[in-house]
């Protein structure tokens, strides 16, 4: 038997947490085991329950997301977050992201985009919008110039780089095994190298990383 997808929900809005809730767990392999409204309550749910996923709204009175997303993931690094926000672009959803956040929906998400999106972070994708992608690269380019190219890649094998230029550009595990010809399971196990030896914190990171390093350039197809 599969073991669901834990998922704690974080929103000041109880209805909105009801709407999420009803759609998550008519999935059989979506289990919520907590809710809470404040980023102080979210944090002490995801320590009590250990949850694989976090929906995190970044607006909330009090204790906000963007604290909770960099104190959770601090605590267990294995949790995704998925930011919630009702605006495109938001400013507070990047915080949120820079905090470690593996992903960003738009409240109004349909409910097979709600549902695709846990899935995707739970097995080790980003939920990033191509806009919202090529922001954080923009960003990121403003940065200091990270290492160089050659510096970048020395540690990878060929399959590895091959794994990393494919995340850079978007490509989620499936498609990367669709275009490299490789099993999903074993596409995981190349990403997990890739992050490792880059030291990046996720996928997220793994993608500025290749861009600010010249490996993929802003001509570069995204998703």
């Amino acid at each position: 038997m599969t073991v669901p997808i834990r998922v704690v929900l974080v929103d000041d809005q109880e209805l909105i947490r009801v709407g999420f809730r009803l759609v998550l767990e008519s999935e059989p392999d979506i289990e919520v085991v907590a809710e809470a409204a404040d980023g102080d309550t979210a944090v002490a749910a995801a320590r009590r329950t250990t949850p694989d996923v976090v929906l995190m709204d970044v607006r909330m009175p009090g204790s906000d997301g963007i604290s909770a997303t960099a104190r959770i993931v601090a605590e267990d690094p294995r949790v995704r977050v998925i930011v919630l926000t009702t605006f495109d672009l938001d400013e507070y959803a990047f915080g949120a992201l820079d905090a470690g956040a593996s992903g960003f929906l738009l409240k109004d998400a349909r409910r097979d985009e709600l549902i695709a999106a846990v899935r995707s972070v739970h097995r080790g994708d980003a939920v990033l919008s191509p806009r919202v992608t090529r922001e954080l690269i923009e960003r990121a380019s403003r940065l200091a110039p990270a290492d160089s190219a050659s510096t970048l890649v020395e540690d990878l094998t060929e399959r590895e780089r091959d794994v990393f230029l494919a995340m850079a550009r978007g490509l989620t595990n499936a498609e990367i095994a669709a275009s490299l010809y490789l099993g999903e399971s074993t596409v995981k196990t190349h990403v997990g190298h890739v992050l490792t030896k880059l030291g990046a914190r996720d996928r997220v990171h793994a993608v500025i990383l290749a861009h600010r390093s010249g490996l993929v350039g802003p001509a570069d197809p995204l998703p």
